[in-house]
């Protein structure tokens, strides 16, 4: 059965254009992470939204879009969750991952998906990556084929943390996150998945996010990060 999901541990960092790639670099991090070492945190790749290895014929369903723009003004969100109105980054990383980790093709459709995606992003366009959010969204015929299969996922996160890197980086100049206030989590947890005549399958799950939480603002989320020491 098809599902929508990349291979586990798959990176959400390779979905990232590179004029996007070098504004998150450049103008969020340049300051942050200017200690030894930095090259290590975009090396590798976290894994991802939509990965479901326990369920048939994973190895090869993942068909990211290539215009992850919804084509059409959709009815609602569906089964997306509106965004938490919360300003601990920690917290607001948790909630984002049960959200890129859960979906539901029996009443939800792909505009519907990322509609309710992009209400939790971040909306200073100069530090959004919304395409390293939307690439892993699975294209049109693909979403219609595990809607035939009644395919759905729920999460559960179990654990939520700095990286050591980004930790030490605040401690070596506090100031620096004062810039943008994104804020790097490294998030794990699990995945269940399951589809029509009782089918169902169970994945580990850890992805990295960058979270801004400004003074006094609610969080939102900036990108799927590229892998960080953890």
């Amino acid at each position: 059965m098809p599902n929508r999901f990349s291979s586990p541990l798959s990176g959400y960092g390779a979905t990232w254009s590179t004029r996007r790639r070098v504004l998150i670099i450049g103008v969020v991090l340049a300051a942050l992470l200017a200690v030894a070492g930095i090259a290590a945190w975009f090396t590798g790749h976290d894994g991802h939204h939509h990965d479901a290895s326990a369920a048939p014929s994973v190895s090869d369903s993942t068909a990211p879009s290539a215009d992850p723009t919804p084509t059409a003004t959709p009815s609602g969100t569906g089964s997306v969750p509106k965004p938490p109105r919360i300003s601990d980054p920690l917290a607001y990383a948790k909630a984002a991952a049960v959200m890129l980790w859960s979906y539901d093709t029996r009443d939800t459709s792909r505009d519907q998906e990322l509609a309710g995606m992009k209400a939790w992003m971040t909306t200073e366009a100069k530090y959004a990556d919304w395409s390293s959010v939307t690439g892993q969204v699975s294209d049109p015929v693909l979403w219609s084929r595990l809607g035939d299969n009644a395919q759905h996922a729920t999460a559960k996160v179990t654990d939520a943390h700095y990286p050591s890197a980004f930790k030490q980086a605040l401690a070596d100049d506090p100031s620096a996150i004062t810039d943008a206030y994104i804020y790097y989590v490294t998030v794990t947890g699990t995945q269940q998945i399951a589809w029509k005549k009782g089918g169902s399958g169970a994945q580990d799950q850890a992805v990295t996010l960058a979270v801004q939480c400004r003074p006094s603002h609610d969080c939102s989320l900036v990108a799927i990060a590229p892998s960080v020491a953890p």
